[in-house]
């Protein structure tokens, strides 16, 4: 019984002087912190005084288009790609898992090394002396990070791309519909002309003349076309949906280019996903060197268990790395390599978010200005198409001069068209640059 006592208060003795030995310990490789990023006071393509707000996570409800919403609402739950991705995040996950379950007993029932014919259920413990495992379980978890916000990076393209080809569909409704407009005036042109040949008032070049202004616009009409079905094509796999099982009715543009709420530069770094994702993507790395260098160092494990023959087991397993050909030496290096990849990766990720909030500015107040001529030019162009008109009536302008005032009437519309449909595309692309996804997972 005695000596019974004195085994057991040995071994206790021991595993408190392993307890007290671990935590003595500190991680090996760095703490991470994360580096300072260039983040300028304000944005240099807006009016600094302009107020900063908060922006609904629902983004799209910006332009007031009820069945833009219902498709956006669909990319989540049924688009292929974003699904693959949100596997590979549940993979990493479980990654996680098994990171951090290497802090815990391996228990499992085996034949006993160098006895014969003994069975045992064995218990086998890694005692974390130089944090390996810690900094595993970081790297693990940091990566775990990086996949959340990729996951959300990913989202939030997928949907701005619908918004952007749903804008451009809606804008091709009414080229299409201008277009016929035109084409229906250049038809009556022709007939005008073909029966002033027939009389003699027009020569056969005139009527040639406008039968190629006819003919190109008609070609223009099929391209129309063709881009419309090729927009709805990409809106259909953008949700999951065979091309041949979706369509969109023809509707005239209802969205409004809306007032985006602009964020301080430095709120980006903490809201882009894709920001997010570099900077995870730093923590992990920073982990990975720590993990290198335990690995140069010898490792402690506990076992205890019971087997068939001869009872109760237990005690240390110590293992020392005595030459491994340089390569201790070499992942240390290809650690502290990989961290100094990713901290540039993260430093440019953040320039190129700048550069992109600023281009989203720059191009929108550009293209309001542009507008605002624009539609200066549509109002003199239908006055002057009214004016001829009335002239026409009276016989001071011949046919030709009114179907060219009226022509060119319906082009000036088709100018306003082409700068409303890049002013909707900047809008998304800013909205998207300073994005506010928050939902990056543990």
């Amino acid at each position: 019984m005695t000596l019974m006592n004195n085994n057991l208060f040995g071994r206790l003795f021991l595993l408190l002087g392993i307890v007290s030995l671990v935590a003595a310990c500190k991680a090996m490789g760095p703490d991470y912190v994360r580096p300072a990023a260039n983040s300028p006071a304000t944005y240099k393509e807006t009016d600094s005084t302009k107020p900063v707000s908060e922006m609904t996570a629902q983004w799209w409800t910006l332009y007031a288009d009820e069945e833009l919403n219902q498709l956006i609402a669909q990319v989540e739950p049924k688009n292929y790609s974003l699904q693959a991705m949100a596997a590979k995040y549940q993979q990493a996950r479980a990654m996680t898992e098994v990171a951090e379950a290497a802090k815990l007993p391996s228990v499992a029932f085996q034949p006993l090394p160098g006895r014969r014919n003994d069975l045992g259920v064995m218990a086998r413990w890694e005692i974390d002396l130089w944090g390996r495992i810690q900094r595993n379980i970081e790297a693990s978890g940091a990566a775990a990070q990086a996949s959340a916000a990729d996951l959300a990076a990913m989202k939030l393209s997928l949907q701005a791309q619908l918004a952007e080809h749903y804008f451009n569909l809606r804008v091709q409704d009414n080229q299409i519909q201008l277009l016929q407009a035109i084409v229906t005036v250049q038809e009556h042109h022709l007939k005008v002309t073909q029966n002033q040949y027939a009389v003699g008032v027009a020569d056969r070049s005139a009527v040639l003349q406008v039968q190629s202004k006819l003919n190109e616009l008609q070609s223009q009409m099929h391209e129309a076309k063709v881009s419309r079905a090729q927009w709805e094509h990409a809106i259909a796999v953008l949700i999951g949906k065979p091309p041949a099982d979706f369509s969109i009715a023809p509707s005239l543009v209802k969205a409004k280019v809306p007032d985006i709420p602009l964020a301080l530069p430095a709120d980006l770094l903490l809201r882009r996903p894709d920001i997010a994702a570099a900077e995870r993507r730093m923590a992990a790395a920073s982990a990975k060197i720590g993990e290198a260098e335990a690995s140069a160092y010898p490792t402690l494990s506990l076992f205890a268990g019971v087997s068939i023959q001869s009872g109760l087991l237990g005690g240390p397993s110590v293992t020392v790395p005595i030459f491994s050909g340089g390569q201790n030496k070499a992942r240390q290096s290809e650690a502290s390599s990989a961290y100094a990849e990713v901290v540039a990766d993260y430093q440019q990720t953040v320039l190129n978010g700048f550069r992109e909030v600023e281009d989203g500015l720059a191009s929108l107040e550009s293209l309001a200005a542009a507008a605002v001529n624009t539609e200066a030019a549509i109002k003199a162009s239908r006055s002057t198409a009214q004016i001829m008109d009335n002239q026409h009536k009276v016989g001071i302008i011949n046919y030709p001069v009114l179907i060219g005032a009226q022509t060119a009437a319906l082009e000036s519309e088709k100018g306003s068209l082409a700068i409303l449909s890049k002013r909707l595309t900047a809008s998304v692309g800013l909205i998207k640059a300073r994005s506010e996804e928050r939902r990056v997972g543990k």
